[in-house]
């Protein structure tokens, strides 16, 4: 009997599950490029072995403090708190949504008594309990679970797309910050040299071997760099309320680690030596890594899912109820104790069969085939895009190394040229205004290799996010 029993319920359950409409999820096909545009020789050499996109962020951005600020920002940040409560209630979701396949049970106690003119009193207590079960014989709540189940899964993607932005953008805010130092440590510098520049001219005039026309030029880099300063103060401030506010701190200030550079007598020393080339991986790898990959193939799993509920509307809706209840009491009279035990109960089964709704089940499964197809065309583009986030990163971490590269050796040959200049002037060879061109376009140049320098950590903070890295 126990063996007919089991028999019997593992036939209904594969029946049921059996009758489920709709079409089951199948990953689409999409043709991604052998080699990332932008990648060298070397690094697609490198794609079978390794990518920079497996380092965990700890280990890509060395700085102790900026460690501790992502560190910070992933305790406090009020975006990802929120990403987190997307999530919970996406869960809570899926169990409302799954709710529906169980049989819905509820009690209704009630208690009642009184006397009559006939001296009747009585005290009655009655317990009822109905159950409403919706037999899910053509896999409407099953799809419409498999699609919250989806769901939730994008919402969790979502979550980790906020924590990889969150990283990337503390990542280069901190970049940002240091840089700025540097100018205006450089700027700073610029303008304690040009103080001195300005006494050897007063000096020389002094003496009647300089002109006013010295002293005047020789003060326009100091009061070009001089007027500098205030601005680079305000960028920074504001750079750092902006670092604050990824922290979920109030605005305040922001404490450094190692800084970006220092000037030596060779031109700029980097703190950190950054490598030429960075593996990149292989290209399938990328399809598993980002997160908004994921994202979007999640939503195309609801999608698929919803046309199954769609299609379900048009079959019977098969409806199993039962009640059943029972009363316990006493009526007294003439001095007698009456007892009233009272049971009853009741089932039935009912069948709904949609025939004219005016177009609207059809409608509905149109609108649900249409929602897919925008969900695979969204997860193809996301593909796309991904691919060109990571050749843009590629060729940008590429360039600007290049650049900073060619502008260092800029940078020394203008602190020689105006070396040289400030030794013929001094010599009375040459007046100064070629001292001043020389100076001003040093400044510049010193300027300009600091931006570069942060160009390149941008760059690497971009590669590294367009490879869908260190979010774990």
């Amino acid at each position: 009997m126990r063996v007919f029993y089991y028999t019997a319920i593992s036939t209904a359950a594969a029946l049921l599950s059996a009758c489920t409409v709709g079409p089951n999820y199948h990953r689409p096909v999409v043709q991604t490029p052998a080699a990332f545009h932008g990648s060298s020789d070397s690094q697609q050499s490198q794609a079978q072995t390794e990518s920079f996109a497996d380092l965990p962020w700890w280990q890509v951005f060395h700085d102790p403090q900026l460690q501790e600020l992502i560190r910070t920002s992933l305790k406090q940040n009020y975006d990802l708190q929120s990403a987190l409560e997307r999530v919970t209630a996406a869960r809570a979701q899926v169990g409302i949504v799954r709710s529906n396949q169980f049989p819905q049970v509820s009690l209704d106690p009630t208690f009642a008594g009184g006397k009559t003119e006939q001296n009747i009193k009585s005290n009655i207590f009655s317990l009822a309990a109905d159950v409403v079960f919706q037999v899910d014989l053509f896999g409407r709540y099953r799809r419409a679970t498999e699609a919250a189940r989806a769901q939730l899964l994008a919402t969790q993607d979502a979550q980790q797309t906020v924590i990889l932005t969150l990283v990337s953008d503390v990542a280069s805010d901190y970049f940002l910050l240091r840089d700025l130092d540097l100018q205006l440590q450089i700027t700073k510098e610029t303008v304690q040299t040009q103080e001195n520049s300005v006494k050897l001219t007063e000096l020389r005039l002094t003496h009647g071997v300089g002109t006013r026309l010295d002293v005047l030029q020789s003060r326009q880099v100091f009061d070009t760099a001089n007027a500098q300063i205030p601005d680079l103060e305000r960028q920074i401030g504001q750079t750092e309320d902006a670092i604050n506010i990824l922290l979920g701190n109030y605005p305040q200030g922001v404490a450094r680690g190692s800084t970006l550079g220092t000037m030596a007598s060779n031109g700029l020393q980097w703190s950190e030596i950054l490598p030429p080339q960075l593996p990149a991986g292989l290209t399938s790898n990328l399809l598993e890594r980002r997160p908004d990959i994921h994202l979007a193939e999640h939503e195309l799993i609801a999608a698929n899912a919803n046309i199954g509920v769609a299609k379900a509307m048009f079959f019977p809706q098969i409806s199993l109820l039962g009640s059943g209840g029972a009363a316990f009491g006493h009526s007294a009279f003439a001095g007698g104790n009456i007892p009233t035990p009272l049971g009853i109960g009741s089932y039935a089964a009912g069948l709904s069969q949609p025939i004219f709704q005016g177009g609207a089940l059809r409608n509905n499964l149109r609108y649900a085939k249409s929602q897919e197809r925008q969900a695979l065309i969204t997860y193809q583009q996301t593909i796309q895009r991904a691919f060109g986030d990571v050749s843009d990163a590629l060729i940008g971490y590429d360039k600007y190394h290049a650049v900073r590269e060619r502008q260092e050796q800029t940078v020394k040959d203008l602190q020689e040229s105006v070396d040289v200049s400030l030794m013929r002037y001094r010599g009375g060879t040459a007046n100064y205004l070629d001292v001043l061109d020389s100076q001003r376009s040093l400044f510049q140049a010193e300027l300009t290799l600091a931006q570069a320098r942060n160009n390149e950590y941008q760059s690497l903070v971009q590669l590294y996010k367009a490879l869908g890295g260190g979010w774990k």
